[in-house]
């Protein structure tokens, strides 16, 4: 068993983590907090406490929004200790069978492709399409498609199969970009953006066409089988190009938090050094899109035309785990005028796909919050990067009546460029 005992001794029990929690704001119960959950897995290493339904419930109630880690004076990876808490209840319990055929599409990328065709084709049989919100409200009584719910469609066309895999320019840059599974096959407009403006820069593209899902899914819900299958895929796939370009750019907060972050703890603790040798390699390459293109390119001195008003969400992938805030403000506030919100930083609710699915109670609450919080700010769009958040946040504005537009910050660049 993972030794839970060597962090939570380390907890000083100080409640830092416990006023900007996700789930305690929705949830307030102590064994939900932060210091409450490292208490129980103790419990469960020495014994004192059993992987049972009760054990199962807890620590599937955690938004893993690394709020708690941010804040930390001690920095403990709580959201490291309740995956691998969710691996125990994986192998008491098993996964659910659709959970298994989900990870098995995100295994395997012709599978889920065919899925993506069939769901674009057949999804105005079974589904009622809302053009207004580029969404579908389902009919049918599945955990994750419960009737009332928002759900992405899928496009005629994935980003993966719209592209040559090179693209070249004028200029002598070259980035590779790794696009993430919602901006694949439901907000394929993410990936057009982000090429336009690299071409827009002269840099050369790759769109490596074996890349395979980041792992995220399946590592938030303890299949720790798929976690480890995906990463060593994209390590094997990402090395047969990964000296020929400068960066690999990811325009979803998740993807690079996993990649950036996730991948390396898994590795530490449960793959050989050599499997770690070669992920740094890699590591060092991979940006979030605004971060590099902020820091590496002179995008920002050549936008010069304010085309909208908006307010921004700061991703917890991005916000609280690397401290991406001003990046994407910076290079927005050159196409819009910025209003902030009360707090960018509280949690949209997405939360993964069981918080999406099994706990939807708890999801709605907190999408709520934000949503409310988001309708009182006076903009035209709200803006973040991260499709999770896209999909969390358009339900829950639909719900407050609210009729923002969300688009990625990619977007409104690449429409501002159009418009110059």
């Amino acid at each position: 068993m993972f030794k839970f005992s060597e962090i939570s001794d380390m907890c000083i029990k100080c409640g830092k983590c416990i006023p900007g929690c996700t789930i305690h704001r929705v949830n307030p119960d102590e064994a939900t907090s932060p210091r409450g959950f490292l208490d129980i897995l103790k419990g469960v290493e020495e014994g004192e406490i059993e992987v049972d339904k009760n054990f199962k419930d807890t620590v599937e109630s955690c938004f893993l929004c690394n709020q708690c880690v941010e804040v930390c004076p001690n920095s403990l990876p709580t959201d490291f200790m309740i995956e691998n808490a969710r691996n125990l209840v994986a192998k008491k319990f098993g996964i659910a069978s659709w959970k298994k055929i989900f990870f098995f599409l995100l295994r395997h990328r012709w599978a889920y492709d065919l899925v993506s065709k069939l769901g674009f084709y057949f999804q105005s049989c079974g589904f009622k399409i809302e053009e207004d919100k580029k969404s579908i409200r389902s009919k049918f009584n599945l955990p994750f498609l419960q009737k009332g719910r928002l759900i992405p469609a899928f496009r005629k066309k994935s980003f993966l199969k719209k592209y040559p895999e090179e693209i070249k320019t004028s200029g002598k840059r070259k980035v590779a970009i790794f696009i993430g599974c919602l901006a694949n096959y439901n907000y394929t407009e993410v990936g057009d953006s982000l090429v336009k403006i690299l071409k827009f820069l002269d840099i050369d593209i790759l769109i490596p066409k074996k890349q395979a899902c980041c792992g995220a899914p399946a590592y938030f819900t303890g299949d720790f089988d798929t976690t480890e299958y995906l990463i060593k895929k994209n390590i094997e796939y990402f090395e047969t190009f990964i000296d020929d370009v400068e960066a690999i750019l990811i325009p979803e907060a998740t993807c690079t938090a996993m990649i950036k972050k996730d991948w390396e703890e898994y590795i530490k603790h449960y793959m050989d050094k050599e499997w770690l040798r070669r992920y740094k390699k890699i590591k060092n390459k991979v940006f979030g899109t605004t971060e590099w293109l902020y820091k590496y390119t002179d995008l920002k001195e050549r936008l010069n035309k304010k085309i909208t008003t908006l307010t921004y969400h700061d991703a917890c992938h991005f916000g609280k785990v690397f401290n991406i805030r001003k990046e994407p403000r910076a290079l927005l506030g050159k196409v819009a005028e910025i209003k902030e919100m009360e707090d960018p930083d509280v949690c949209c609710g997405f939360g993964g796909i069981t918080i999406q699915s099994e706990k939807f109670d708890l999801a709605r609450k907190e999408g709520l919050i934000k949503a409310d919080m988001i309708k009182k700010v006076d903009a035209e769009v709200v803006s973040a990067e991260c499709s999770a958040c896209r999909m969390q946040i358009t339900e829950h504005l639909d719900k407050v009546g609210d009729n923002k537009k969300f688009m990625h910050p990619l977007e409104i660049i690449a429409k501002a460029i159009d418009e110059e």
